[in-house]
């Protein structure tokens, strides 16, 4: 779950999601969230 850095709100699901992988570095995936409350687009890494 990721918080909109705007107004606060927890959005549960990514609107979109991909993997970045530098070299050298562990893999990590970031996802597209667009808040209920507010209607912004975020980033935010995923656990």
């Amino acid at each position: 779950m990721a918080k909109c850095p705007k107004c606060g709100v927890d959005v549960a699901k990514p609107t979109k999601t991909w993997r970045l992988a530098p070299k050298g570095k562990k893999a990590i995936t970031i996802g597209l969230y667009k808040c209920s409350g507010c209607g912004a687009f975020f980033r935010a890494a995923q656990k």
